[in-house]
């Protein structure tokens, strides 16, 4: 069996790929007067892997509002627009979970004396984050 022979059947036994994409969840913004509650916050914080502090603590500070965690939703205590919510949230998800070496979501944060580090399951690849 020659070479070129050898390699065509290799590849016709290959597995199928099927990328899965990596999709966060819209957020589910309800406005009222004075406040915004984000319904399906811990669906976000379970698809992307984080505690729904680490991410809370983010929005907080990015969209310059207080707020707490109510059960299973974020209640931010401004009137916040949801483009505005949803686009820091793929902020967060761009800076803190996707591996910027191979792109996957597959990433935990470490915290090292006063560092954080973004450890990919995927590659092994390590970063330090802002």
């Amino acid at each position: 069996m020659e070479y070129e022979e050898m390699l065509k059947k290799a590849v016709k036994n290959l597995p199928v790929r099927t990328e899965t994409r990596f999709e966060i969840p819209t957020a589910s913004v309800q406005t009222g007067k004075r406040q915004t509650v984000l319904r399906n916050f811990a669906e976000i914080v379970k698809t992307i892997r984080r505690t729904p502090q680490e991410l809370a603590k983010y929005l907080f500070k990015e969209l310059a509002v207080p707020g707490d965690i109510r059960g299973s939703e974020l209640v931010l205590q401004a009137k916040v627009p949801p483009s505005l919510v949803n686009q820091r949230i793929k902020e967060y998800v761009r800076d803190f979970v996707i591996c910027k070496e191979c792109g996957k979501p597959d990433t935990s944060l470490q915290k090292l004396d006063s560092y954080t580090f973004i450890k990919c399951e995927a590659c092994g690849a390590k970063r330090p984050v802002k």
